[in-house]
């Protein structure tokens, strides 16, 4: 479990990894590339960074392999600017957060067609019984007129 310190030394690595991707990384095969976010270990030796990529699974394909090959870069680049006794290596994970969220809404898609066609089909529909089949409660009023 990560501390507070591993979290903003977490939230700094982002920040430098996201820069670098921006400026210094010159690879052909880097893609529209976002730093979701990066995990730290416990004892801060290792922290595992989680990016999305915008296209196609050959382009995902391609990032990873840019990623992989700039990592040296990235690790010094990142202890430089960290300043700490340790640098962190550093693993790419892609993230499954666009994934997820594609399914949820096909989900959804799926749901309000069937509450749709629920809605459709009563429509038309009417009570078998009365609207209101409950006995409603003897009310005072009530059997006062019934006594005079």
């Amino acid at each position: 479990m990560a501390g507070p310190r591993n979290a903003k030394v977490g939230d700094r690595i982002k920040v430098i990894v996201a820069q670098m991707l921006e400026r210094r990384v010159k690879d052909p095969r880097l893609g529209f590339v976002t730093i979701t976010d990066v995990r730290m270990t416990g004892d801060g030796q290792q922290a595992s960074v989680f990016y999305t990529v915008m296209g196609d699974e050959r382009q995902r394909d391609d990032t990873a392999a840019a990623l992989r090959s700039a990592t040296g870069l990235i690790r010094s680049e990142v202890g430089k600017q960290l300043g700490t006794r340790i640098t962190p290596s550093i693993t790419f994970f892609l993230d499954s957060v666009p994934e997820t969220a594609k399914e949820i809404e096909e989900l959804l898609a799926k749901v309000k067609a069937s509450d749709d066609e629920v809605l459709s089909r009563t429509a038309g529909a009417q009570y078998a019984g009365d609207a209101d089949p409950y006995k409603k409660p003897v009310t005072d009023t009530d059997t006062d007129e019934d006594d005079e």
